[in-house]
């Protein structure tokens, strides 16, 4: 079954961007000819992506006029765009935002992160995974942190796999660097039932931490903290099988100044961006 549908995790500001996100959600940056989330919807939908989720927080209102005006411009608008708000942005992260928009679980399904760009060809590889749930990981990963002095090697969310290419470890600090296949980008293609799976989990932790947020989550220091990688970490811990999608560059992550600048010179000069 195709995939016609991107969850878009936006709600964060993205402070280490500094004044670049004073006055604008982190996904509205510029870079280069396009706004990241400009980057990320050309390759979504030349995927075959018709449906955009977006989850808000940050300047929820400027997020919301911008997208909808901005992707009513393109080539290949979304044939549904949808908002949905996590007021608590400013004291949870990854996770609780994506719980969000768990209700959007319920079909085939990309997430991604608000501050990645990738080309066409990454969504594709991703779109065309035959697995329920493929992790979208770069093998060239540490070629990207040469001269990355702002963002160290080892916040990557990295990633390496068991001898069958299963997916065994995933996310920040989940091994050291030198031993990691690849850097997984912050986008995920379920199928159907993978979505249903990740909204069951979900649903099952937010019930076992009730009222309890602020104990430890796999590797988050609190769940209220908790990234999309320590959910999938969970689900790999309990015998869920997930897959590479392996890719080598073709994308990158926006989280400094410094990533900002290089991804822009990138972006102007190789033609599988242009």
């Amino acid at each position: 079954m195709s995939v016609k549908r991107a969850i878009l995790i936006a709600a964060g500001r993205g402070k280490r961007l500094g004044p670049h996100t004073e006055a604008i959600p982190k996904g509205m940056v510029p870079v280069g000819a396009h706004p990241i989330i400009g980057w990320q919807w050309r390759a979504l939908a030349a995927a075959g992506i018709e449906e955009l989720v977006v989850i808000r927080g940050y300047h929820a209102d400027v997020m919301t006029e911008f997208i909808s005006h901005r992707l009513a411009q393109a080539a290949a608008p979304p044939r549904r765009l949808q908002f949905v708000d996590n007021h608590e942005w400013q004291s949870n992260n990854v996770l609780l935002s994506l719980a969000c928009a768990r209700h959007a679980l319920d079909d085939a399904t990309m997430i991604l992160y608000s501050d990645i760009i990738f080309t066409p060809a990454v969504a594709a590889a991703a779109a065309a995974s035959p697995h329920d749930i493929g992790l979208v990981i770069d093998r060239d990963f540490r070629s990207i942190y040469e001269g990355r002095t702002e963002h160290p090697l080892d916040e990557g969310e990295v990633s390496d796999l068991y001898p069958d290419g299963r997916v065994k470890r995933v996310g920040k600090r989940a091994l050291p660097p030198a031993d990691a296949i690849g850097e997984f980008i912050g986008l995920v293609k379920l199928s159907a039932s993978g979505a249903r799976t990740l909204r069951a989990r979900i649903e099952q932790r937010l019930q076992d931490y009730a009222g309890r947020e602020h104990e430890p989550y796999q590797r988050a220091a609190t769940f209220r903290n908790g990234y999309l990688t320590d959910v999938l970490q969970d689900l790999i811990d309990t015998g869920t099988d997930m897959h590479p999608v392996l890719i080598d560059g073709q994308w990158r992550e926006i989280d400094t100044p410094q990533d900002l600048e290089r991804a822009g010179h990138l972006v102007n000069s190789a033609k599988e961006w242009l």
